[in-house]
């Protein structure tokens, strides 16, 4: 159960039901995940959501890369809701069920591309270390340019910020989805 009303709903205000007309048109397609609890202030709804489209749908970064790089992210945050959607949408981008699952267990998968050891590496240290060393750095730097290293760097925060969102509110799976593992304040009362 979420923690806080989710939208959309019967109550929303004329602002809310904008923004959400506006996310429902956009590449999305509809609305879920964080953006239902965003739409609590309609203008942060709305800067996130152009965020969101920008860094998703509109960097240097091919949508395998982006989804490799969200997949890691949602690992390293523990994020049930994250890592269910992007899953999906990783396998549509072309990433292989061995190379999730390892994510999923937390190893580096085995026989990556050049570019996807990049962007796995890069987006492990920098979850893990709120960094990256400079040999990570450097090999992203050369592979793909400044502008897009800046805008990996980016796309890692922004789904960091995504999984905190989801977590924290507990925004609910789909009915019937068996979760990936338990949200972080779950699994911390289990031990």
């Amino acid at each position: 159960m979420p923690r806080i009303p989710l939208f959309p709903s019967d109550t929303m205000s004329p602002e809310q039901r904008a923004v959400h007309d506006r996310i429902v048109a956009g590449p999305r397609g509809r609305i879920q995940g964080p953006l239902r609890a965003a739409l609590h202030n309609p203008e942060l709804a709305d800067k996130w959501q152009a965020l969101g489209a920008l860094l998703r749908y509109g960097t240097g970064l091919p949508p395998r890369l982006s989804e490799l790089a969200i997949l890691v992210t949602g690992h390293a945050c523990h994020s049930p809701f994250e890592w269910y959607a992007h899953r999906a949408e990783a396998e549509k981008a072309g990433i292989e069920a061995p190379v999730i699952e390892a994510i999923l267990a937390g190893t580096e998968p085995p026989g990556l591309s050049a570019d996807d050891a990049a962007v796995y590496r890069y987006a492990v240290e920098l979850n893990r270390h709120n960094s990256v060393s400079d040999a990570t750095y450097n090999i992203a730097l050369a592979r793909f340019g400044a502008r897009t290293v800046v805008e990996l760097t980016a796309l890692v925060g922004y789904y960091t910020m995504v999984a905190m969102t989801l977590n924290c509110h507990e925004i609910p799976l789909p009915e019937g989805v068996v979760p990936a593992f338990a949200l972080p304040q779950h699994a911390a009362l289990a031990e």
